[in-house]
């Protein structure tokens, strides 16, 4: 069983990847632990790069047979990340494919003996993880026990390619959106309940960069140990 850090950023994150994406993720052999950016009993926070790296270098140094990833917003990321602000004639798939190649790379230069190249898988999403919910508006409103709200949810959908894509500025960002049409939405419990409802197989359909980071950690159950 391959054991596999993700560094979170938020409480609705570490129970996304607890509850719902680490079973999916058994059958291949591969074990995910949430990590809550920041010292023991912090809530998250802010994800300036100083307190991102020292958790991701700590994972990957503590447990040498190890992996680490993370689930971090794109579009909420602080101060001094590497690769960033990402050059502007990049479309947004490229640029969150910019600054995570850029992560890594630091990364590897500054633990380069403990083999980051192969054990770090750096993530970052295009927005954020209620974009995720709206890969089935129907589902996503059984999932919060608000089934007469599946239209709503559904005219937000409707108005992107791709979930991942609903974002126009800080102020209709997903959860936004979400709270506007259910003000009572609590973001970790029915967040959760949500994805449970929705599956993680349509998630992966929809959303083409969560599909490729899970498709990373799938194929390291195939790294010979």
């Amino acid at each position: 069983m391959r054991r596999v850090y993700v560094v979170v950023e938020g409480q609705t994150e570490e129970s996304f990847v607890g509850n719902v994406l680490a079973p999916t993720l058994w059958p291949h052999q591969i074990s995910l632990t949430p990590i809550l950016l920041g010292v023991p009993g912090h809530k998250g926070g802010r994800t300036n790069y100083p307190r991102v790296r020292r958790d991701v270098l700590t994972m990957l140094k503590q447990d040498a047979g190890s992996y680490c990833t993370t689930m971090l917003d794109l579009y909420g990321l602080g101060d001094g990340f590497p690769g960033m602000p990402a050059p502007q004639k990049f479309c947004t798939q490229d640029k969150i494919r910019h600054i995570e190649s850029a992560f890594r790379q630091d990364i590897c230069n500054r633990i380069p003996n403990v083999r980051p190249d192969v054990r770090f898988i750096p993530y970052l999403q295009l927005h954020e993880y209620e974009a995720l919910l709206f890969s089935d508006p129907p589902a996503f409103a059984r999932g919060i026990n608000q089934a007469h709200l599946e239209k709503k949810l559904q005219q937000v959908r409707d108005e992107f390619d791709s979930p991942e894509d609903i974002n126009d500025s800080p102020s209709t960002a997903p959860s936004k959106r979400v709270f506007a049409i259910y003000p009572q939405y609590r973001k970790v419990i029915e967040g959760t309940q949500a994805a449970k409802s929705i599956g993680i197989a349509t998630i992966l359909e929809q959303c083409r960069h969560f599909r490729e980071w899970v498709e990373a950690l799938q194929s390291l159950g195939d790294i010979e140990a």
